[in-house]
Formats: C-alpha cells, structure tokens, sequence
C-alpha cells in the first residue's frame, strides 16, 4: 500500500512539473544565481567591501535577526506600511467611485489628481518630515500617497468596465443605481480593484522606507543607513533581502485573497503600475 501510494504522489509531481515547469526551474534559478555569485566574486578579485558573497549576506542575515533590534525595526516598518497602504486604499476607494459615477468630479478634480501624481514622491518626503515629524506619522502619510494613485485609477477603470448590457437590464426592470453598483459594477471592478492592491501594498513598503531615508529613529530605512555609515555592506545587503521578503509577503497575501474573494475572474492587465 505504502509502495502504490509513493508511486501515485511520483506520478503527480510528474504531472505537476510538466504542467508547471516554474515549479523547478525557479529555484534552479535561483541556485545557479547564488552558486555562480559566490565563486565569481573571489575569482574577478573583488573585494567583499563592494560586493560580498551570498554566504556573507547570509552570516549577517543570521546576525540580524538574533538581535531584538531588528524585529524592533521591522515592527515599526510594517506598521507604517500597513497604516499607510490603509489609508491610501480608503482614499482611493472613496474617491475613485466618486470620480467614475459623477462626471462633474471627474471633470473637476481629475486634472489636479494627475498633477499630483506626476510630482517625485521622494520629493515630498521632506515636507512630510517638516509638516508631520520624526514619528511615525510622516512614513504613514508617505506611504499612503505612494500607494494612493495605482488603486485610484484601478477602481476608476474597474467601475467603468460594467458590461453595458447587464446594466441596461437591471436598469429594465427597475433596478435603482445603487442596485445597479451592488450587483453589476462593484463586482466588475473587484478585479481591477485588486490588481492595484497587489501594486499599492508593495509601493506603501516602499513609501515607509523612503520616509525612513528622510528622518527617522527607527525602521528598516534607518537600519539600512546605519548599515551603510558602517561600511558594512553585507548588512545592507541583509536589510535588502529582510525588506525583499517582505514584499513577497505582501505580495502573496493580496493574492491568495484575489483567488478566496474573485475566484470567478481572470487575471487582468494591472493598471496604473
């Protein structure tokens, strides 16, 4: 029995990898990468203070995450991100579905939305600082504002998509417009809506750290400059991958809940990346 059941779970790894040759190729990859990074390092004679070797990284990886600072210092980004990527949403959402059903708004607030937009964020960073302080608040605020326009035009496109034929039949049998939203646009944009969640959710990472560079006391931002004044490039190297990580985390959260959620839909082109 043990020898049949060995053999059918062969057979579906078989099936698996024809099916989905990522599943093996991605981390061969990967391997090959870092095999050929760690001996191509020593052999073109560079030194380890401009480029260290993946074992380096890992050591002060391993280093970092025995000192409680660290998981300090990740608290305090994730919470940054996680307000930040909070409220950009919430404006987003709210503003997206006002400039999509009322022409007026669009017409009116539109133009400046994309005036905005096209402002370097990094930019802005230090106005935040100034307006909103060392604390946490400015890397919210930078946070949300990075994250705030791929979900903005995200819902915009989604609510528009509603297939006209289903609208005008509701509309038939006497279908209010709120009706009309519930049943035919909302669940039209939800996919959209989360291919600019899966962007916004990165970006608000990014807007934490970018805050962090400006003025802060703590987070992975700050960690990583102090890495660099160190000279201690592995550590930064460490901090890369800590904050790589954890955009795979954010990454793969909105996934998993785009298929629990929108499992009816296909994959659509992201908006606004």
């Amino acid at each position: 029995m043990k020898r049949v059941m060995t053999r059918l779970r062969e057979r579906r790894l078989r099936v698996d990898l024809r099916a989905r040759p990522e599943l093996l190729l991605a981390p061969a990859v990967f391997v090959v990468t870092m095999l050929t990074w760690e001996f191509a390092v020593p052999a073109f004679g560079i030194d380890d203070y401009v480029l260290p070797r993946p074992s380096q990284i890992f050591d002060a990886l391993r280093t970092q995450l025995a000192d409680p600072l660290f998981w300090g210092h990740l608290k305090v980004t994730v919470l940054e991100s996680g307000y930040g990527f909070l409220l950009g949403v919430a404006a987003a959402l709210v503003l997206g579905t006002a400039i999509s059903q009322v022409r007026l708004i669009e017409r009116t607030f539109m133009p400046y939305v994309v005036a905005f937009q096209t402002v370097p964020k990094v930019a802005l960073a230090p106005l935040f600082v100034v307006w909103f302080g060392f604390g946490m608040t400015s890397k919210v605020v930078m946070a949300a504002v990075i994250s705030f326009f791929p979900v903005l035009v995200n819902v915009i496109e989604g609510l528009r998509s509603a297939d006209a034929d289903r609208i005008q039949m509701l509309t038939v049998f006497g279908a209010g417009r709120f009706q009309v939203f519930r049943m035919v646009r909302l669940p039209s944009a939800l996919p959209f809506i989360f291919a600019g969640l899966d962007i916004g959710i990165v970006f608000s990472i990014l807007g934490a750290v970018v805050g962090e560079f400006i003025g802060a006391k703590e987070g992975l931002g700050y960690l990583l400059l102090q890495t660099n004044y160190n000279f201690d490039i592995a550590g930064m190297f460490a901090v890369l991958v800590v904050l790589s990580v954890l955009g795979l985390i954010a990454h793969f959260i909105i996934r998993f809940a785009r298929k629990r959620l929108v499992f009816w839909a296909e994959e659509n082109r992201v908006i606004g990346a």
